[in-house]
C-alpha cells in the first residue's frame, strides 16, 4: 500500500509545503484536509472516500471546501467525514456557515465510532491527544501492516502503547529542539521527544510532518545533528512510500 503525503506543513502553507493531508488512494482513506487537500481529486482511485479529521483547526480542515467541484461533478459517490462531535460541529457550524461558504458540499458527517472499518480489511482506532481544543491520533491495522498518524500534540510518551510496533509512524514535529517553551504553549512537538517515542515504541519507520512553515533549508528540524534510533525522514509534499 502506498501512503502519499499531500501536505506536510503546520499553521500555514509556504512555497514548499501545504498544510496537513495524507492519502491512501488505493482505499480512499484520507487523514486531515488542510490546504494540501487540493491535490486529492487528481489522485482519486475510488468513488468513495473516508476523510478522518484529527481536530478542527483551520490548517487541518479548510481543504474540505476545495472538494465541492468533485462532489458536484458526481466523480465521487460517497464522501464521509469522520471526527469527534466537537470537530464535526465546528466544521459544520463555522467552516460551512452559509455566510462563509454558501454551498454545502454533499459530505456525510459521521461521529467517530470506537473502531472504524477501512479498506482491505483495515481497522482504525483512535485516542485523544493533548492540544489546545483537543486533537485525536489514529492507528490503522491490517492483517500484514500498520500505520499510525499523530498530529497535533506535545510529545510526552503517554501514547507509546497506542503506536507500539507500527510499521510506519507519521508524527508531527513542528519545532526544532530548543523551542520547547513555544512547543508547550502551542501544543506541538520538538524533535528529540519524538525520536525517543519512536525508539521506546519500537516503530519500524518514523516520518516527521507538520513542520513549522517558517523553518527553511534542507534540514529544517536539525535531524542531521541527531542519531535517530529508527529510520527517520522529514516529510516533504508529494512524498510517497510503500509500507
Amino acid at each position: 500500500m502506498k501512503l502519499a503525503l499531500l501536505g506536510t506543513a503546520g499553521y500555514h502553507p509556504n512555497d514548499h509545503r501545504h498544510t496537513s493531508c495524507a492519502m491512501l488512494a488505493e482505499i480512499g482513506l484520507l487523514f486531515d484536509a488542510g490546504t494540501g487537500f487540493y491535490r486529492v481529486p487528481s489522485r482519486l482511485q475510488t468513488d468513495r472516500v473516508q476523510i478522518v479529521l484529527s481536530h478542527p483547526h483551520l490548517d487541518h480542515v479548510c481543504g474540505l471546501t476545495f472538494f465541492l467541484p468533485t462532489l458536484l461533478s458526481g466523480g465521487v459517490k460517497s464522501a464521509k467525514v469522520y471526527g469527534d462531535r466537537h470537530t464535526l460541529e465546528t466544521v459544520c457550524d463555522h467552516l460551512f456557515a452559509s455566510a462563509l461558504f454558501p454551498v454545502l458540499p454533499s459530505f456525510e458527517f459521521v461521529e467517530l465510532p470506537e473502531t472504524l472499518g477501512v479498506g482491505q480489511g483495515g481497522r482504525l482506532t483512535h485516542i485523544p491527544l493533548a492540544h489546545p481544543g483537543g486533537s485525536r491520533g489514529y492507528r490503522v491495522d491490517w492483517p500484514n501492516r500498520s500505520l499510525a498518524i499523530i498530529t497535533d500534540t506535545t510529545c510526552d510518551g503517554s501514547y507509546a502503547e497506542f503506536v507500539r510496533g507500527v510499521d510506519v509512524l507519521v508524527h508531527e514535529c513542528n519545532f526544532r529542539d530548543g523551542e520547547e517553551g513555544l512547543a508547550n504553549l502551542t501544543g506541538h512537538s520538538t524533535l528529540t521527544p519524538v525520536l525517543t517515542l519512536a525508539r521506546d515504541a519500537s516503530v519500524g519507520r518514523l516520518v516527521l510532518t507538520h513542520v513549522d512553515p517558517t523553518l527553511t533549508g534542507d534540514d529544517p528540524l536539525g535531524l542531521a545533528e541527531k542519531t535517530s534510533p529508527v529510520p527517520t525522514i522529514v516529510a516533504e509534499d508529494l512524498m510517497e512510500f510503500d509500507f
